[in-house]
C-alpha cells in the first residue's frame, strides 16, 4: 500500500526556499559587484568628496547583505548620516534601501517597509524637482523601481500577495521604461514565484519563462534556478516528462556554476520526483547528494528537509526502523534552528510511524507535539496578519499627510509666483488684473465643485444600480435551482448547488468593488455557463477566449457580462430546435476593451416576437440596469461605454443567431484611472 499522509506536510519548507530565493533576486539588484570590500575600504580613505564616500559606503553595505546583515546595517547607517548632512538625497535613498534590506533579513518587516517608503519618497521628490547632480533620471527611476520591488518583498513575506503583485507590476513598468533587462528578469521571476505560491500555475509559467529568456540572453547564473522552478510547476501539474526535462537542463547548467545551494535544492526536488514514481533507489541517491551539499554549506534548514524526505521514503517502503531514525534526526535538526514548519511535519510523521508500530504511547506523545507546533504556527500567522493591517493603516495615514503637505507647498509656490508677477505691473493695471484673476479663479472653483458633485452623484448612482443587480442575479439562479431539483432529482441538484455556491462565493467576493480582474470575471462566467449546461442537459456548448493584448491587471465592472449571456441562453438557445453554442471573447480595439457574446440561437427579432405573444412576457430588468451602468460609466470616465446588439441573417434574411458587443473603457486593478 502506498503511504501518503506525510507527503502533504512538505509544503512549509518549499515555501521557505521560495521566499529565500525571492529575497536574493530583488536584493541583489542595484549595484554591479565590481570591487571587493578591501578595495572599497581602501578607496574610502582616498576619495575627497562626501558624495563619493556615500557611494562607497552604500556599495560596501550592499556587498555585505548576504553574509552579514549587521555589517550591512552599520555601513548603510553611516552612508545615511553623511548623505543627510550634505543634502545628498540620492545617496540617502540608496542607504534607506540598504537599511531596509538588513531589516528584511532580520525579519523586522515593519521597519523595512518604513525604510522603503522613505526611499520611495526621496526618489519621487528627485524626479519632481531634479537637482543639478551627476545622477541621471534613469538612475533615479531605477532607484524608485527598486523601492517598489523591495516593498513587494515585504508584502510577500507577510503573505499579502495582492499588495506584493501591485508593487512588482509598478517596478516592472519602470524598469521597462529604462530598459534595465537584468532587473526586469528578476521582477518577472518574483511575479512568477508569487503566482506559483498562489497555485496559479499557468501565470507562473508565463512569467518564469519570460525571466528565463532574459537570463539566458544575459548569461545570468540564476537561470538554472528559474528552470528548476518551472520544472517544479510541471511536476505539480503531473507533467512528468516536461518536469524531468527542465530538471535535467537545470542540472547541466548548475555544473557550470558554484551555486551549491541551488544544486542541493535541485537534488532534493529530483528525490521527490523519483520517490513519487516509486523509484526509491534513484530517489535515495539524489537525497544523499542533497544531504552532502547541505552539510558542506552548514544549511540545517535544508538538512532537516532532506532527512524528513528520506524518512518519508522509507515509510512508504514500510521500513519503519529507518523511517523512524531519519524522521527523528529531522526533528532534532529542526528544533536546533527553531524551524516550526518542519517540526510540525516531523512530529506528525513520527506519530504515524509509532502508530504503525503499535507504540500508541509514543504516537500520542508526538501527536500532541504536532498539535502544539501547529498552534504555534497559526498564532504567528495571525500575529502577522494583525501587523499587516496596522502597517496598512499607518502608511495610508502617512501618505494622506504627505499629500496635504505637498498641496500646501504647491499652493505657496503658486501664490509667490502670482505676487512676483503682480509686483512688476502698474498699480492700476495690477489691481484690474488681480480682480480679474480672482473672478476667474472663483468661477473655475465653482465649475470644478459642480463637476465634482456631478461625478460623485454619478458614481453613487452606479453603485446603487450595481446593488440592484445582485438580488436580481440571485433570484434568477435560485429559480434555476428550484426547477432543476424538480426535473433532475437530488444527486444532480447537489452537483448543481456545489457549482452555484462557488459562483456565489466569487460574486460576493467581487461585487463589493467597482472593478474586478478580467480573469476573475471569466471564472465567474465559466461557473455560470456550466450551471446552465447542467440545467438544460447540455443544450449548448460554450467557449471563452482572450486576446494576447489583454493585460493581467486589466479590469471591468462586476456582473456586467452575465445578463447578456443569460439572455443568449434563455431567449436564443433554449427555444431553438437542437443544440447550440455560445462564444465569448475579450479583445482590445481602438483603446477600448471589447467583449463579444455570440450565439447561434433563434435571433433577437424572433425572440421578441415570441415574447410579445407570450402571456408570461416580462421586461428584462437586468439588461435595463446594465445599460444604465454603462451610461454611468461614460459619465464618470469620460470614455465611450456602450453596447450593440444585432442578428445574423441568412440569404432569406432569416435570423440564425445574435451578436452582442460591449465597448468599455480600459481600466486596471492597480489604479482607478483610465489609461490612454
Amino acid at each position: 500500500m502506498h503511504y501518503t499522509p506525510a507527503k502533504a506536510t512538505q509544503k512549509p519548507f518549499l515555501r521557505i526556499a521560495v521566499a529565500a530565493f525571492l529575497l536574493l533576486n530583488v536584493l541583489s539588484s542595484g549595484f554591479a559587484q565590481e570591487n571587493t570590500i578591501p578595495e572599497l575600504k581602501s578607496g574610502l580613505k582616498t576619495v575627497k568628496t562626501d558624495t563619493a564616500k556615500v557611494t562607497i559606503l552604500n556599495k560596501i553595505a550592499h556587498i555585505f547583505r548576504e553574509s552579514n546583515s549587521d555589517s550591512t546595517l552599520f555601513y548603510a547607517k553611516k552612508a545615511a548620516a553623511l548623505a543627510q548632512k550634505n543634502g545628498d538625497h540620492y545617496g540617502l535613498a540608496i542607504a534607506c534601501i540598504n537599511i531596509g534590506n538588513a531589516n528584511i533579513i532580520s525579519s523586522n518587516y515593519a521597519e523595512a517597509l518604513k525604510n522603503f517608503e522613505q526611499a520611495k519618497a526621496l526618489f519621487t521628490d528627485l524626479l519632481t524637482h531634479p537637482a543639478a547632480t551627476a545622477v541621471t533620471q534613469n538612475q533615479i527611476r531605477n532607484g524608485l523601481a527598486r523601492s517598489y520591488g523591495s516593498c513587494g518583498i515585504v508584502y510577500s513575506e507577510q503573505n499579502d500577495y495582492s499588495n506584493a503583485l501591485q508593487h512588482y507590476f509598478k517596478a516592472l513598468k519602470m524598469y521597462q521604461e529604462t530598459g534595465e533587462k537584468k532587473s526586469i528578469s528578476k521582477v518577472y521571476n518574483n511575479i512568477g514565484i508569487i503566482y506559483k505560491v498562489l497555485e496559479e500555475n499557468n501565470k507562473a509559467l508565463t512569467y518564469l519563462s519570460k525571466a528565463y529568456a532574459l537570463q539566458t540572453e544575459m548569461g545570468e547564473e540564476s537561470a538554472p534556478v528559474t528552470l528548476m522552478n518551472i520544472g517544479t510547476i510541471y511536476f505539480k501539474q503531473k507533467k512528468d516528462k516536461q518536469a524531468l526535462q527542465h530538471y535535467n537542463t537545470a542540472m547541466s547548467l548548475f555544473e557550470k556554476t558554484n551555486n551549491n545551494r541551488g544544486k542541493a535544492l535541485l537534488f532534493n526536488n529530483l528525490g521527490e520526483f523519483y520517490s513519487s514514481h516509486q523509484s526509491y533507489a534513484k530517489a535515495l541517491d539524489f537525497y544523499n547528494k542533497a544531504m552532502i551539499l547541505y552539510t558542506e554549506l552548514d544549511n540545517k534548514m535544508g538538512t532537516a528537509s532532506v532527512q524528513y524526505n528520506i524518512g518519508t521514503l522509507y515509510l512508504e517502503q514500510k521500513d519503519l526502523s529507518k523511517a523512524l531514525s531519519y524522521t527523528s534526526a529531522s526533528l532534532t535538526t529542526a528544533r536546533e534552528i527553531n524551524m516550526l514548519a518542519q517540526v510540525k511535519s516531523s512530529e506528525k510523521q513520527l506519530s504515524d510511524i509509532y502508530a504503525l508500530q503499535q507504540d500508541y504511547k509514543n504516537a500520542l506523545s508526538h501527536y500532541k507535539e504536532y498539535v502544539a507546533a501547529k498552534d504555534s504556527i497559526d498564532n504567528k500567522e495571525n500575529t502577522k496578519k494583525l501587523l499587516r493591517v496596522e502597517l496598512n493603516a499607518e502608511f495610508q495615514k502617512k501618505e494622506a499627510l504627505q499629500k496635504i503637505e505637498m498641496e500646501k507647498k504647491e499652493a505657496v509656490l503658486v501664490e509667490q509666483n502670482k505676487s512676483h508677477k503682480l509686483f512688476t505691473l502698474f498699480s492700476v493695471i495690477g489691481t484690474l488684473l488681480l480682480l480679474g484673476l480672482i473672478f476667474v479663479t472663483y468661477n473655475r472653483l465653482q465649475i470644478k465643485r459642480r463637476l465634482t458633485l456631478q461625478k460623485e452623484v454619478a458614481e453613487y448612482e452606479q453603485k446603487a444600480l450595481h446593488l440592484q443587480m445582485n438580488p436580481h442575479f440571485v433570484f434568477n439562479c435560485l429559480g434555476s435551482i428550484s426547477s432543476f431539483i424538480v426535473q433532475n432529482g437530488t444527486d444532480s441538484a447537489i452537483k448543481y448547488l456545489s457549482k452555484f455556491s462557488k459562483l456565489m462565493r466569487l460574486t460576493l467576493e467581487y461585487s463589493k468593488g467597482s472593478l474586478i480582474p478580467i480573469d476573475k470575471e471569466i471564472d465567474s462566467l465559466q461557473n455560470y455557463l456550466e450551471l446552465e449546461q447542467l440545467r438544460f442537459n447540455k443544450k449548448f456548448d460554450f467557449a471563452i477566449t482572450t486576446s494576447p493584448l489583454i493585460e493581467d491587471d486589466m479590469a471591468l465592472p462586476p456582473l456586467l457580462i452575465q445578463p447578456f449571456v443569460e439572455n443568449a441562453i434563455l431567449h436564443g438557445l433554449v427555444p431553438k430546435q437542437g443544440s447550440g453554442k455560445i462564444e465569448i471573447s475579450f479583445n482590445v480595439e481602438n483603446n477600448q476593451l471589447v467583449c463579444s457574446i455570440t450565439d447561434d440561437g433563434i435571433g433577437i427579432s424572433k425572440s421578441k416576437a415570441m415574447k410579445e405573444n407570450s402571456v408570461t412576457a416580462h421586461k428584462s430588468m437586468a439588461l435595463e440596469i446594465t445599460k444604465k451602468r454603462l451610461e454611468m460609466m461614460e459619465a464618470t470616465t469620460s470614455q465611450s461605454a456602450h453596447v450593440s446588439i444585432s442578428d445574423f441573417l441568412d440569404e432569406n434574411k432569416e435570423p440564425y443567431g445574435t451578436r452582442v458587443v460591449i465597448y468599455l473603457p480600459i481600466q486596471y486593478t492597480s489604479d482607478t484611472k483610465i489609461r490612454i
